[in-house]
């Protein structure tokens, strides 16, 4: 039977899918639109499970600071340019908007929600594997100062939580957060098995030193001194004055940090780098 325009406007402009796919859906449902609505529904499951075992480490951070509670979600595509593309835009859009009326503590909570639907189709419409990573809630009262920081490429954000304050000397941790990384809060809050790690390196390379064994000692403590000073947050010195640390910046302010999160797009995933030939090769297969 003719399928017309209008019909594969009205099933792309309802779905997002491509046009061709659009008209296949309509030519093999006889013309009707919600058969062919369910045809796609269900073909883009099946291509977003086809398409999950391929590495999605790219994609961008969205943020939203409430009343009570702040959500960091890092939302993975496979390539950069996909996650430029105006489709995958509006779906980080919705996710954000999810999670301003949801309050999330576990990824798995959106997996399950209808943001997975949107999310199959887009992975129809775009072609590549397209995640929900990871998210960040925190959780605080309401007379605590908060913000967000994410950076102008959307791919590192940050959250940080203050007593005392105000919303500007939280914005500005939540930036040097972001910008710096830090392990932990304070000194003592390092993880020991992080501790012991860069302490080994150290005995390591005293001992090719060759000094006597007392330096060798003072050597070890004054790096794992500087270490400690340059991954805890609040001896770090300020990322907008650097005279300054964290903590001369919170004394002044009567302020204490309560609780701080990070997030980077694609943080921990190993990608494998082939060269041009390769991958040519590969799509020749």
């Amino acid at each position: 039977m003719e399928i017309k325009a209008s019909q594969v406007k009205e099933l792309r402009d309802m779905t997002g899918v491509a046009m061709m796919e659009c008209k296949k859906a309509l030519v093999e449902c006889s013309g009707d639109i919600e058969k062919a609505l369910d045809l796609l529904r269900s073909n883009s499951a099946l291509k977003a499970e086809k398409k999950a075992a391929r590495v999605a480490a790219d994609g961008v951070l969205r943020a939203h600071v409430g009343d009570d509670y702040s959500t960091l979600i890092e939302i993975n595509s496979e390539t950069d340019f996909a996650a430029k593309d105006e489709n995958f835009i509006k779906f980080a859009d919705d996710v954000q908007k999810f999670i301003s009326e949801n309050k999330l503590i576990d990824i798995a909570d959106i997996q399950a929600s209808e943001v997975e639907d949107k999310r199959k189709a887009l992975v129809q419409t775009i072609g590549e594997n397209i995640q929900l990573r990871r998210l960040e809630t925190i959780e605080y009262s309401s007379e605590m100062n908060t913000s967000s920081y994410v950076h102008s490429d959307s791919k590192l954000g940050s959250i940080v939580v203050i007593s005392g304050g105000n919303e500007t000397l939280a914005k500005d941790i939540a930036m040097h957060v972001a910008a710096f990384n830090p392990l932990c809060l304070s000194e003592t809050d390092i993880d020991p098995e992080i501790l012991e790690r860069e302490k080994a390196i150290y005995m390591v390379q005293a001992e090719e030193s060759g000094k006597p064994q007392e330096i060798m000692e003072k050597m070890i403590e004054g790096k794992l001194k500087r270490f400690l000073s340059e991954v805890s947050l609040l001896s770090q010195n300020f990322v907008k004055d650097p005279e300054v640390t964290i903590q001369n910046l919170l004394d002044s302010n009567n302020a204490k940090i309560e609780s701080y999160t990070r997030l980077k797009v694609g943080e921990g995933i190993e990608v494998e780098t082939k060269n041009f030939a390769d991958e040519v090769a590969e799509q020749l297969k």
